[in-house]
């Protein structure tokens, strides 16, 4: 960190190097300063703009036309004073990544010069070309049209170019009919249908309004780092985000050194610049840390608005793989870059903001909170249990088929971890006890007439939990590294708006019959336990046993992403979207069919590129040895008179596996004409397997890819 004399060096001297200049300066003095926030909305709208822009970006609040050419003006002024010449609508499409089109802000003037204008107009909406999306037949292909539309609720922000500046305006996508083509639409819908129902459930249990409820995010993001040479002499990295092929080495994560270990030198030059490039951008960065793989990491912020969540993890992916480069580093977000160490993940840890301002998974002081907390949780249980299958399918992926399951990640069971003594709580519930010791102390009166006060932290965390309460969240462990966020957060806000809505039908039933509130609270929630216990589960995932015990409680175990996909065909997940406005039944089709043929592609070009990689890098290599094998067999024996066995035995094993891995390739292109992926994916397996004993033979000198060795350990 440059000194302040050193700042007063570079001014005096005229080197204004930013780079420098950034460092020198703390983080409140620069934290935000490329966005387009609340603060610095202050000094570029008139104070009645202000003050209605602000209350629909507090509130979901509807946006006044009247102010929209004062704000877009108000946008363009403060982004040239930052370097743009362009402004673009940056939105989710469904590919999972991010899109923009950039649009200058020049004019001509009529005389021979251009001003620089942004109306409301080009502010609010735009219209990209949609005909390349992926839409699942939303809309045909031949018919391009397709809208973006200002979110305001997320704060447009400033992406900084080597010679320039682009302003970003983040956007919800839809077609020209209104269909949602994007991610961050039903997102929001989402969102406000879970608002609703918490509203409803704060109104019923006598819970004052000071706002309007809303999901927080806080998104932990898992990635390895690989020196870029290393990256690029991996076409399978390049093309697939993983590795194909690829011996694990001698020693990898088996002594748990690099979990949490000291930073190597050349990433935390990376991981401090990443930090900066987001503080700018106003994302609450707050953890850094290396994961249990040499070579992975990761990052996390603190809790927010859930949509601005999903979207600065957005940027962040794009990020990161910026300032890898910078650093002569390559970022890999794949679930499973590397076959046996851990995958990546990205755990979204979610939660409720109420109407009263406090966290509503957080327990609280006193029983009437308790009551809310034990209300909601149980609410979660119920949904959880009801639709476990649609949050499996809600983090199927090609890449996370192969993290799923394999004692790193959560496996494709679905179960809820409660700790140990939330789950006695709901024990003493069920059963209706008057009063008992809680299992880590003290007296908790769980009878009729009263909830418990709920003590905080009160469990131990289990990481091998696919949807675990962790003290004031709950965390979704099961979601894979590449993933948007929005998609398993539309499911999550969705299924407990549901069953929110269930308990409060149930409420105004009592409050009509004038039945006590509270007490009809308490035996719902009594109730959800009898009938939905089965989803939880405290134990460790990992097992068989659980597994076995998983299939008598009836819970399903979805293995790979086309079986977890189907539930999207079923008639009462439509019916639940649709119950809640967030996707239409012909907008939930078309996510099946985007996705499952999104699959099905990844799945065949990894193929067809790992037999590429055979015919053109491996067998050659082979070759190459077997004929230095064959070489010094006839020089040993020439000049021994005896037999050569020891060199005899290795080329016998490199031609046997060379020739499986030949007869595999030529089994996978015949696969690949029409086979199902499942065929697909068991022909590569076997290939892997041939080529990896290959690499375990063949000298490192003629091996063509660099190997798991060389890459895992950053230097």
């Amino acid at each position: 960190m440059a000194s302040r004399s050193r700042l007063k060096e570079i001014v005096n001297k005229g080197e204004l190097d930013m780079a420098e200049l950034t460092q020198i300066r703390t983080v409140p003095e620069y934290f935000g300063e490329n966005v387009f926030n609340l603060k610095t909305m202050r000094n570029y709208l008139s104070a009645k703009a202000y003050k209605s822009l602000s209350e629909t970006i507090k509130n979901n609040g509807k946006l006044d036309p009247t102010i929209a050419d004062e704000v877009a003006d108000a946008m363009k002024t403060w982004a040239v004073s930052k370097g743009a010449t362009h402004y673009t609508h940056w939105f989710q499409p469904l590919t999972g990544t991010t899109a923009e089109k950039h649009d200058s802000f020049i004019q001509p003037d009529g005389e021979g010069g251009v001003l620089l204008t942004f109306s409301g107009e080009e502010l609010i909406q735009g219209e990209p070309d949609a005909s390349s999306f992926p839409s699942g037949g939303l809309r045909p292909t031949f018919e391009a049209r397709g809208y973006t539309g200002w979110d305001p609720t997320s704060p447009a922000f400033i992406k900084e170019g080597p010679q320039g500046a682009t302003l970003c305006i983040p956007t919800y996508f839809v077609g020209w009919k209104g269909e949602a083509l994007d991610k961050k639409t039903p997102l929001l819908r989402s969102m406000k249908a879970l608002s609703k129902q918490v509203g409803r459930l704060a109104d019923l249990l006598g819970i004052k309004a000071k706002q309007n409820a809303y999901a927080t995010l806080g998104g932990e993001q898992e990635y390895f780092l690989i020196d870029r040479d290393f990256y690029y002499q991996r076409i399978d990295l390049v093309q697939t985000g993983r590795t194909l092929f690829g011996k694990e080495p001698a020693k990898h994560q088996q002594m748990a050194d690099h979990y949490f270990g000291a930073i190597k030198s050349r990433v935390i030059a990376f991981m401090e610049d990443l930090d900066r490039e987001m503080w700018k951008l106003g994302a609450p960065i707050k953890t850094r840390h290396n994961e249990v793989s040499p070579g992975q990491f990761e990052i996390a912020p603190i809790f927010e608005n859930q949509n601005l969540g999903v979207d600065h993890n957005m940027l962040c992916m794009e990020v990161m793989q910026k300032v890898a480069e910078k650093h002569g580093l390559a970022c890999l977000l794949h679930e499973k870059p590397f076959k046996g160490v851990n995958g990546s993940g990205k755990h979204n840890n979610w939660s409720v903001t109420g109407p009263d301002g406090k966290n509503w998974l957080s327990p609280g002081e006193n029983p009437h909170e308790n009551e809310r907390f034990l209300v909601m949780v149980a609410a979660i249980i119920k949904a959880v249990d009801n639709y476990s299958d649609l949050l499996r399918a809600g983090i199927a992926s090609a890449g996370n088929d192969h993290r799923l399951g394999s004692h790193e990640a959560p496996p494709a069971i679905v179960s809820i971890y409660l700790g140990e003594q939330l789950t006695d709580i709901f024990e003493q519930i069920e059963k209706g006890s008057a009063t008992k010791s809680s299992k880590q102390g003290g007296t908790l009166e769980v009878g009729v007439d009263s909830l418990p006060p709920l003590p905080r932290h009160a469990s131990d965390r289990n990481r091998t939990s696919p949807f675990a309460f962790t003290g004031s969240k709950f965390e979704f462990r099961a979601v894979g590294s590449a993933h948007s966020l929005a998609g398993p957060n539309i499911i999550i806000n969705t299924i407990v708006a549901d069953a929110i809505s269930d308990i409060c039908e149930e409420l105004e039933d009592a409050k009509k019959g004038k039945k006590d509130i509270n007490k009809t609270a308490q035996k719902i929630v009594q109730e959800i336990i009898k009938k939905h216990k089965r989803i939880i589960f405290n134990g460790d995932n990992y097992t068989e046993d659980w597994v076995k015990e998983a299939k008598k409680r009836g819970l399903p175990n979805m293995k790979t992403t086309p079986e977890a996909l189907e539930v999207m065909k079923d008639k009462r997940i439509a019916e639940l979207f649709e119950r809640h406005k967030v996707l239409s039944k012909k907008e939930l089709d078309s996510r099946y069919g985007v996705y499952t043929e999104t699959y099905e592609t990844i799945v065949r070009y990894e193929g067809a590129l790992a037999a590429d990689m055979v015919k053109t890098l491996i067998v050659p290599a082979a070759l190459e040895y077997t004929a230095n094998l064959a070489e010094t067999i006839k020089s040993i024996e020439s000049i021994n008179k005896t037999k050569a066995t020891a060199v005899r035995n290795i080329l016998k094993d490199v031609a046997s596996n060379m020739e499986k891995a030949a007869d595999e390739t030529t089994k996978l292109e015949t696969a690949l004409k029409g086979a199902s992926t499942d065929k697909i994916r068991k022909i590569m397996a076997d290939l892997r397997e041939a080529v990896d004993a290959l690499e375990g033979l063949v000298p490192a000198e003629i091996w063509p890819l660099p190997s798991y060795a060389e890459m895992l350990f950053i230097s």
